[in-house]
């Protein structure tokens, strides 16, 4: 096999693009694409074709001599509450919330008559300012992306684009010039720490499979990104597969793996489509296979397509997966780095982790270092959501404030409608099932392992769900905890049990069937199944309900005291009532009462019969005075 060439096909890749004045890059993100952004992309083609416009798609295949416009797909861009997004280039403006009708005056007036397309800019919903681009806009401005520096701005699925970013040359590095032993210590000074939830050091795990005796040995990568509210590795194998690749091959160099897999849910079609492309590339390109850069290293990558089982994300569970077997964990140790598939030794990483290794090994682990804290260096990708303004993709130095997060980059929180408050945020909850709530205390509290793990949560997978006032936290409590007690994979008692008697207990707290007893037995429970669980899954199952408790037991003592909900969530427990201050006398709400617990003259202030009642918030979704108090 001859030996690739990465200087000449980045030369030639670069030459070619700055042949082109114009690059178009709409996001082709699962958000964006539920969104329509490849009729967008087609809408361009058209467009430009209608212009007379010459345009080129591939770089890699097509000659760009006489072209114009370069229109392309990337990976998720990150803003996904403004999708679907179009980037400009060299221009480095950003057109956002694109619909294929918006096409014809981008093209028009920007491709064009080089000016800008003002309504299709971001625009701040609270300062009303418009801004142009990246380098402006709030959102990217205060991040700082390493992993996500490509995403969003390649071809995902042009492996030559990647190559011309300094893409495999770490690999290239890894095998050539270092040593298994020096790579790991590479790894090792640079301090990373696994990306996946426990932050486990990953030199540590990769030294320890090693040593191990035997030839046969394997890299596996975790995509199975179970979390709710968590899309951040789906994004990077959609957004840039090869870096993954590129982080297996040298993870392989490292233990002396010749096999690997990526493991990835199958409701994840795009990205299974984009790793099976990558991997296909790489192969012929002679970058994966039979002596890989001319060494007499070998490394063959298969992609095993997961059902969608939560507890597949525990490497134990997921190796019995790729054995055929049913997920479920097992006792350790031994630890897969001992013994793993098929009983060899095997490291398992997540995808950012794997992500982040070719940018250690290109620019040094001293450079790595300079971003995150001692302790944990680097950055770190979160997906933020709920009530705040910005939701999305970001990726911030480890150590970032809470508060710099939800504030700065987040825009700060929304109301229930959606629009910006100057109100605090009531809770965050991070890490999803296996994490825990942080309240307005810990506003300036760093986002790091250690620190988080010292308010009782953790950064898990890196979700980041913003709740307002409203939101009743007994009631996210019992949404984790069915979704843990569905996904038990029922191996162990004190989490298949433990996890089904709290749900009912909370499903008693929110029905107004609880008493003091309820909230005792809750708690000792929870602690039983954190301590006694089999697996880190089932250890972490309680921290919604520990931490929920430890910081808002008053909104559980009001549930089960007063049979009150202080949100108005908990249908069980309102007792709507009108404002008589508020109330017009419009009668509507009487009108549309299924039982006809609502009575008042017209224009005079009406009321609830609360014995009536059958508590379904109709009156409150109809009454346009904001007369109706389910408190």
């Amino acid at each position: 096999m001859s030996i690739i060439n990465l200087e000449a096909i980045s030369e030639a890749f670069l030459a070619k693009q700055g042949k082109l004045p114009h690059r178009v890059i709409i996001c082709a993100g699962t958000g964006c694409v539920a969104n329509g952004a490849l009729k967008v992309f087609e809408e361009f083609k058209k467009q430009a074709e209608a212009s007379s416009i010459p345009y080129v798609i591939e770089l890699k295949k097509e000659d760009v001599e006489g072209k114009h416009v370069h229109i392309s797909r990337s990976g998720c861009q990150g803003f996904c509450q403004m999708g679907p997004l179009v980037t400009i280039e060299p221009e480095g403006i950003l057109y956002t919330k694109v619909k294929p009708a918006d096409v014809a005056e981008i093209v028009g007036k920007t491709l064009a008559g080089g000016q800008m397309v003002e309504r299709l800019l971001y625009k701040d919903p609270r300062t009303q300012e418009s801004y142009k681009g990246n380098d402006d806009i709030p959102f990217y401005k205060k991040q700082s992306r390493s992993v996500l520096k490509n995403s969003g701005h390649i071809d995902p699925e042009c492996i030559e684009e990647y190559i011309a970013k300094g893409g495999y040359f770490a690999a290239r590095r890894a095998y050539v010039d270092m040593t298994p032993a020096a790579v790991v210590e590479e790894i090792n000074f640079s301090g990373l720490r696994g990306r996946g939830g426990g932050g486990f050091p990953t030199a540590r795990k990769w030294e320890l499979c090693r040593v191990q005796p035997g030839p046969k040995k394997y890299i596996i990568c975790n995509g199975d990104e179970g979390d709710p509210g968590a899309f951040m590795d789906r994004s990077v194998m959609e957004g840039n597969p090869h870096a993954v690749l590129e982080g297996m091959m040298i993870a392989a160099r490292a233990i002396g793996a010749d096999e690997g897999y990526v493991y990835v849910r199958a409701e994840y079609p795009l990205a299974v489509e984009r790793v099976k492309k990558a991997i296909a590339e790489a192969e012929g390109r002679g970058i994966l296979g039979d002596g890989i850069f001319g060494s007499e290293h070998s490394l063959n990558i298969h992609i095993m397509e997961g059902a969608g089982a939560f507890v597949c994300g525990e490497e134990t569970a997921l190796i019995a997966s790729i054995e055929g077997l049913r997920g479920m964990p097992s006792p350790k140790p031994p630890f897969p780095a001992q013994s793993g598939l098929f009983g060899k030794p095997t490291v398992i990483n997540n995808v950012e982790t794997l992500a982040s290794v070719p940018i250690i090994i290109g620019q040094g682990a001293a450079e790595f270092r300079k971003y995150g804290t001692a302790a944990s260096p680097g950055t770190k990708t979160f997906a933020i959501t709920g009530h705040v303004a910005n939701t999305g993709l970001i990726e911030v130095p480890i150590g970032t404030t809470l508060g710099e997060v939800v504030y700065e980059i987040g825009g700060g929180v929304t109301n229930d409608a959606g629009e910006p408050t100057d109100e605090q945020f009531k809770a965050v909850q991070i890490g999803g099932p296996s994490g825990g709530c942080l309240t307005p205390e810990h506003t300036s509290l760093p986002l790091d392992f250690d620190s988080l793990k010292g308010v009782g949560a953790m950064v898990g997978s890196g979700g980041l769900v913003v709740m307002n006032k409203n939101t009743c936290m007994v009631k996210i409590a019992q949404f984790f905890m069915q979704f843990t007690q569905n996904e038990s994979c029922g191996k162990c008692v004190l989490c298949r049990e433990g996890t089904r008697q709290m749900l009912a207990m909370l499903e008693d707290i929110t029905e107004g069937r609880a008493d003091a007893h309820t909230l005792d037995l809750l708690e000792s429970t929870a602690k039983a199944v954190a301590k006694a669980s089999l697996c880190g899954l089932g250890k972490t199952a309680p921290n919604p309900v520990l931490s929920t408790l430890r910081h808002f037991r008053a909104e559980y003592e009001a549930h089960v005291f007063q049979k009150r909900c202080p949100a108005g969530q908990c249908k069980a427990l309102a007792a709507p009532k009108i404002q008589t201050d508020k109330c017009k006398g419009c009668t509507l709400c009487a009108k549309k009462c299924p039982v006809g617990a609502i009575s008042g003259e017209v224009r005079q202030p009406h009321s609830i019969d609360p014995d009536v009642c059958i508590r379904c918030g109709v009156c409150s979704q109809v009454c346009k005075f904001g007369a109706v108090t389910n408190i």
